[in-house]
């Protein structure tokens, strides 16, 4: 039987079965998928027999990428999600934790991170207490009182680079049986691997280091099997779904990851080194100089592979209108709203990641006037030494 333009235009160029293997993992695109019998459908439906049904429950870019993250993290499965906000709140909302418990948290949180908390849990009558991580015993005393749900902080933290004891936060949650979730989006697999040192759940804004090329928003989880069910549930319900190209581009830019991060980290030594010494600059934040506080726990933590591919450095008497003019003179370094790309990026904390909080609220968890954030790029660290130090002299 002959078929109409209107059909053929629909139909014609279905792909047959292949009876190939691509090298590289395809881009599939199609929201929904089909099966010759209606019985092998019911059982992906029911969960008796993997594969995919509609993109929204998973589909196989994203599910490539969930797998290759999960290997690096040394974790039982990963989960992909539209954005590294909608993976926090997704593993949050995975512990189980629901109106009058509580989160324990740490006070130098992301800005966004800790205005999902104080503001958007607290509505939902989920009240969050900012502690001092590096403070203990305020950490056990607030664990024993409030007996929170949840203990959440970043392995580096964002901007001051403080690092995180992990084994030890576990420890000390876990015995008053609350869940740790860490954000290790500026440590990656390739510094440190939370869930081999006690984390329950591991989130990442892929759109940083796991993409590294400034091209694809996303973030993901690494759990535990245990929270399988509650968290691919919240995954299909909440719909911040990865997209087939964004989930392509993160999983490529994945493959290059170990690559970046040692040239991501001996740049930001290099440039750490020489801030140290240039008479302008207040202060230099860098776990990979001996001068940082947490400079022998990070050697450790991370058996000297690397200390991260951000440095936050003061810059001596200035505020906002000093830090723009820095920011205009320079000529390499590029001024923008986040990190992690294989291109340098420099921001203002204050006018961006922490202008949700008030001057109090930064003053108080040591975020100042002249406070930079560079991450630091895979150019010649050479040229980006230059660049800074040009645009210094400017001032």
């Amino acid at each position: 039987m002959t078929k109409s333009i209107f059909t053929l235009a629909l139909h014609a160029g279905s792909p047959p079965a292949p009876d190939f293997i691509p090298v590289v993992p395809p881009i599939y695109t199609a929201v929904t998928y089909t099966y010759p019998f209606m019985k092998d459908m019911e059982a992906v439906f029911s969960g008796e027999k993997s594969g995919y049904v509609y993109a929204r429950h998973g589909a196989p870019t994203t599910a490539s990428l969930e797998k290759a993250v999960a290997a690096l993290e040394g974790g039982d499965a990963a989960l992909a999600f539209s954005s590294g906000m909608a993976a926090i709140h997704a593993a949050l909302l995975a512990t189980g934790i629901k109106k009058e418990d509580c989160i324990l948290a740490a006070n130098d949180l992301y800005g966004a991170t800790r205005t999902l908390l104080a503001q958007h849990y607290q509505n939902m009558g989920i009240k969050t207490y900012f502690v001092d991580i590096f403070n203990l015993q305020q950490v056990e005393d607030t664990l024993e009182t409030a007996a929170p749900k949840v203990l959440f902080f970043e392995s580096i933290s964002n901007p001051l680079l403080r690092v995180a004891n992990i084994p030890e936060l576990t420890a000390l949650a876990h015995q008053y049986n609350t869940r740790v979730i860490v954000d290790s989006t500026f440590a990656t697999p390739y510094l440190i691997t939370p869930l081999q040192h006690g984390a329950d759940l591991v989130v990442h804004s892929s759109t940083k280091y796991i993409s590294g090329h400034g091209d694809a928003l996303g973030g993901v989880v690494t759990y535990h099997r245990e929270f399988q069910e509650p968290l691919y549930d919240i995954s299909k319900m909440l719909g911040a779904t990865l997209g087939p190209f964004e989930a392509y581009l993160t999983l490529r830019g994945l493959k290059t990851l170990p690559l970046r991060m040692k040239r991501h980290c001996e740049n930001a030594l290099a440039v750490a080194e020489c801030l140290k010494k240039n008479p302008r600059i207040r202060a230099v934040h860098y776990p990979g100089l001996s001068t940082h506080p947490h400079h022998d726990l990070a050697s450790r933590l991370y058996e000297e592979k690397g200390y991260g591919g951000v440095v936050t450095f003061e810059i001596k008497n200035a505020g906002q209108k000093e830090v723009f003019a820095f920011f205009e003179a320079l000529t390499l370094i590029t001024p923008a709203t986040s990190l992690g790309d294989i291109y340098s990026l420099i921001l203002y904390p204050v006018h961006a990641s922490h202008r949700g909080l008030t001057s109090e609220e930064r003053k108080s968890v040591g975020i100042t006037e002249g406070m930079v954030r560079l991450s630091v790029g895979i150019e010649d660290s050479r040229d980006i030494i230059a660049d800074i130090e040009q645009g210094l002299q400017s001032l």
